[in-house]
């Protein structure tokens, strides 16, 4: 069992209703695909309600804010919004709307590398590297619900480089047992590789490393992505109709949001079905595994 200041997955996800809309203030944004229009970080968004609400949340796509059906803060807006300030909105105290802004970047990147290390945690083989898994976690747990001067003093870039070597000494754990016979996988499919656009159906996908790859619009429908490396990986409207991602490596929402899927889209458990999949004609209920 893990120490109480560890959060869960369960702990991990947005809870709009205690948050601030953190997401829609600290944040700074430019006029492009994903967005409709340029707002500087620290403002509030021109589509926020008195209430922290947005006012065009169920046709955020169609006024061109695709990029906020995309995002997720991994629980940070109401850890912060709750936990660090104690229910106190940035619009009750404007003094402390930049240290709750600072606060909120540095905290969904501590939620987010929780979010991995709770996979590497249940997937790990070796025990030593179980241990790494473990103490990092309580560290970053300690470190997110520590008081507020300690998380912005935080260093978060030698923490994520720490998070990095041990995700991947795990993700080389899980995935060597898929090449036990010899088998080899084509040579395209490596970290950081640019397969934009590139049909991969036909490919044996399982184990492969495709941490921080470019996989833009690649097609991937109906393949077996079992032990596949995602960490990081571009899925920005990937093919994953009929895809098996329920045991993939390091995959997030977001990186599903920003993808295609439909009722025959096998999800890990924990992960909510993108509103985005709904409505088309050959997308219907996703079912999670």
């Amino acid at each position: 069992m893990q120490p109480a200041a560890v959060p869960g997955r369960d702990e991990l996800h947005p809870d709009y209703s205690n948050c601030f809309a953190l997401c829609c203030t600290a944040f700074g944004f430019s006029r492009s695909a994903d967005f409709a229009l340029d707002k500087p970080a620290g403002t509030p968004c021109p589509n926020l309600a008195a209430d922290f609400s947005c006012g065009i949340h169920d046709r955020l796509r169609p006024r061109g804010f695709r990029g906020c059906t995309v995002f997720d803060c991994f629980g940070a807006g109401q850890a912060v919004s709750q936990g660090l300030f104690d229910g106190v909105s940035w619009r009750d105290k404007p003094d402390g709307r930049s240290a709750m802004f600072a606060a909120f970047k540095i905290m969904r990147q501590l939620h987010e590398m929780l979010w991995y290390l709770a996979e590497a945690e249940e997937r790990a083989f070796d025990p030593e590297t179980g241990t790494a898994v473990q103490e990092l976690r309580l560290a970053i747990g300690s470190a997110a619900k520590g008081p507020l001067p300690g998380l912005l003093a935080l260093d978060s870039g030698t923490l994520h480089q720490r998070v990095r070597q041990v995700l991947v000494e795990v993700s080389e754990e899980v995935r060597a047992a898929y090449f036990a016979a010899g088998d080899e996988l084509d040579e395209r499919l490596q970290p950081a590789a640019d397969l934009a656009g590139v049909n991969l159906r036909t490919l044996r996908l399982c184990g492969a490393d495709l941490r921080g790859a470019c996989l833009i619009a690649a097609d991937l429908r109906g393949t077996d992505l079992t032990a596949v490396d995602l960490l990081g990986a571009d899925l920005r409207d990937a093919r994953l109709e009929g895809a098996d991602l329920s045991r993939a490596l390091y995959l997030t929402q977001p990186q599903l949001n920003s993808a295609r899927g439909n009722s025959e889209t096998r999800l890990p458990g924990g992960f909510e079905i993108p509103a985005n999949w709904h409505g088309d004609q050959d997308r219907g209920e996703t079912w999670t595994a």
